[in-house]
């Protein structure tokens, strides 16, 4: 994992959730680029972008879905 503000290719594809309303909540956008995830929060353009290997952002999600469903 990597913490930058300048690294982000030009042209990234970000998206936001399917959960973001557009209502100015906390958001967190991602990109997909080779074999890393870029996370950004959405309302700071530009600023921090981690960076995670795409199995490590995958396990993430997967945990967070089985946590989700003990709810």
């Amino acid at each position: 994992m990597s913490i930058s503000e300048s690294a982000v290719p030009t042209g990234s594809a970000w998206f936001k959730s399917s959960y973001s309303n557009g209502a100015g909540g906390e958001c967190v956008e991602c990109a997909h680029v080779g074999q890393d995830t870029l996370i950004r929060d959405s309302k700071e353009d530009p600023g921090l972008v981690v960076t995670v290997g795409r199995r490590s952002w995958q396990t993430f999600l997967c945990a967070l879905a089985q946590e989700t469903l003990k709810l």
